[in-house]
């Protein structure tokens, strides 16, 4: 079995009190301080479940060891997330892969979760609509700063297919949240009227 019971009992949601731009567990109501000191383009991004064990292997699974059947199993978190929220989205869209890794793993982890979430909302998808446009070194042992300016200009958005449109971008996994902010900067500037953002688990970043 991919997932069974006792797993799912040992997964850590997020629960209120959390930052109402970005998502973060704080212990108190309104924005986080990293959201005060430089606030995100996207309008809010929320997430499932902390990256601990055994959620963490699986994701792992998911993304490593083409356990692609977890795919499905975890995009029912994100319907049940996303029914917590009164978000207007027009088109579904998960955060690209850059071509060298796509060819590697041959496929993308967020479209397992984007697509049948997209499915189940009956709200379009597209996998097409944003791209990475070169390749970035894994965020992975990056400080905030760092993978800020890894993914700086990373992306190239598609001005026809998301103008004027809500967007919701699909991750597995958000630390710091600097590609879904250069994503969503990329959608803003051809012209989104909206981006909102969900992802599986939010990991903590400690440095």
């Amino acid at each position: 079995m991919r997932w069974c019971s006792v797993c799912q009992q040992k997964v850590v949601e997020i629960k209120p009190p959390v930052c109402i731009k970005c998502g973060e567990p704080i212990n108190h109501e309104g924005l986080c301080r990293r959201c005060i000191n430089s606030r995100p383009t996207y309008n809010k991004l929320r997430s499932y479940a902390l990256f601990l064990e055994p959620l963490r292997s699986a994701i792992h699974r998911l993304k490593y060891k083409r356990d692609l059947g977890l795919g499905d199993i975890f995009s029912n978190y994100l319907y049940n997330l996303f029914q917590e929220f009164n978000w207007q989205i027009d088109i579904i869209i998960p955060v690209p892969l850059s071509k060298q890794r796509f060819a590697e793993r041959g496929y993308n982890q967020s479209a397992l979760l984007a697509r049948p979430l997209a499915w189940g909302l009956n709200i379009r998808y597209d996998s097409k609509a944003i791209s990475r446009n070169r390749d970035t070194l894994s965020q992975v042992g990056l400080n905030i700063i760092q993978r800020r300016e890894n993914v700086k200009g990373a992306f190239t958005a598609i001005k026809h297919r998301v103008i004027d449109k809500n967007i919701l971008l699909i991750d597995d996994v958000i630390t710091s949240g600097a590609t879904i902010e250069a994503c969503s900067q990329a959608l803003i500037e051809v012209g989104a009227k909206s981006v909102y953002g969900l992802t599986l688990a939010r990991a903590v970043l400690t440095k």
